[in-house]
């Protein structure tokens, strides 16, 4: 009984002690490389800032396209620019919507679809800072061959400063913890899947 509980005091800290490194070093708390043009920008849904980043980003030159993985099915372009740009109506270059994705594996397995006979060797990509360690895992994994850049957005939801304050963030990023290192185990063991 004592070896037991012995135990699962520390797996607990171990855990702890894992989740205070990706708070801390693997969540992204800046850009680092704003600037730097790729071949495409990509956007996983979940955040109206997100797409209006990575629209920005497309009229800024940092990339000549923009894909926009894991719409729902029956939301249009003109729907997601009211939504990101209400003031903007225009359709500002190549934008794509992938309709395929359902989660962060899928964002990848559809983006490597999406960028297959493209010639896309380099991508910068749009999501929230605290998905992206794991985003990064994903895209790295379904793409080896493409050069990823980070380019995280920071919600006003999400209270990064001082999170250990606000009990919804603090849940947030400790079930962002914990399937970062399911994703991790998941690599381990299962083999690479193949974009559709």
């Amino acid at each position: 009984m004592i070896r037991a509980g012995l135990l699962l005091l520390a797996v607990l800290a171990a855990w702890a002690a894992g989740f205070l490194w990706f708070v801390a070093a693997a969540v992204p708390d800046r850009v680092e490389d704003p600037d730097s043009r790729t071949d495409a920008i990509v956007v996983l849904t979940g955040g109206s800032e997100r797409v209006a980043t990575g629209l920005a980003l497309l009229e800024a030159g940092r990339a000549d396209r923009l894909f926009v993985s894991g719409v729902h099915r029956g939301v249009d372009l003109p729907e997601i620019l009211r939504h990101a740009r209400p003031h903007h109506s225009e359709h500002p270059g190549t934008v794509v919507l992938g309709y395929a994705a359902e989660d962060t594996v899928g964002n990848a397995l559809e983006t490597a679809g999406w960028a297959a006979g493209r010639g896309v060797s380099s991508l910068r990509l749009v999501t929230g800072a605290y998905h992206m360690p794991r985003a990064l895992l994903e895209f790295r994994r379904a793409l080896p061959d493409v050069a990823v850049i980070a380019h995280p957005v920071f919600p006003d939801s999400v209270k990064s400063r001082e999170w250990w304050r606000w009990p919804g963030t603090a849940w947030l990023l400790a079930t962002e913890y914990a399937k970062y290192d399911a994703a991790i185990v998941r690599h381990w063991f299962l083999p690479r899947k193949t974009p559709p």
